[in-house]
């Protein structure tokens, strides 16, 4: 699936983050989320990932400090959830593929700023 463009990925991007039960919506603070087209080296070798093996298996990355992990002296840049644009049009067949592992890595991504690991996540 490769015909949507930067901005439709990036319509669905937001929709994704609109979409959001209001309970979490209104707790997530100071976090930019932003759409890149590929993973970079320097990202997946801070994950420990290898660029030839992995780029298309990363799919989002929060760069920051969860929630769960601040205090109230904490004065940190934004977080940042970076949601990776070929990764997710290359594993998905159809427009409603894309349109399902886009809300899914979204809420996978703000899972980890409210401090939650890949085992926990709700799905």
């Amino acid at each position: 699936m490769r015909r949507l463009d930067r901005k439709g990925f990036e319509r669905l991007v937001r929709q994704a983050l609109e979409e959001l039960p209001e309970e979490f919506a209104e707790r997530i603070e100071n976090v930019a989320v932003v759409v890149e087209v590929e993973p970079s080296s320097a990202d997946l070798e801070g994950l420990g990932l290898d660029f030839d093996e992995s780029s298309d298996d990363l799919f989002g990355l929060y760069v920051g400090t969860p929630l769960t992990e601040r205090d109230s002296y904490y004065a940190g840049l934004p977080d940042r959830i970076v949601i990776y644009m070929g990764p997710i049009l290359r594993a998905c067949q159809t427009p409603r593929d894309v349109v399902s592992e886009i809300r899914k890595t979204v809420i996978h991504e703000i899972g980890h700023h409210f401090g939650l690991s890949d085992e926990e996540m709700p799905y």
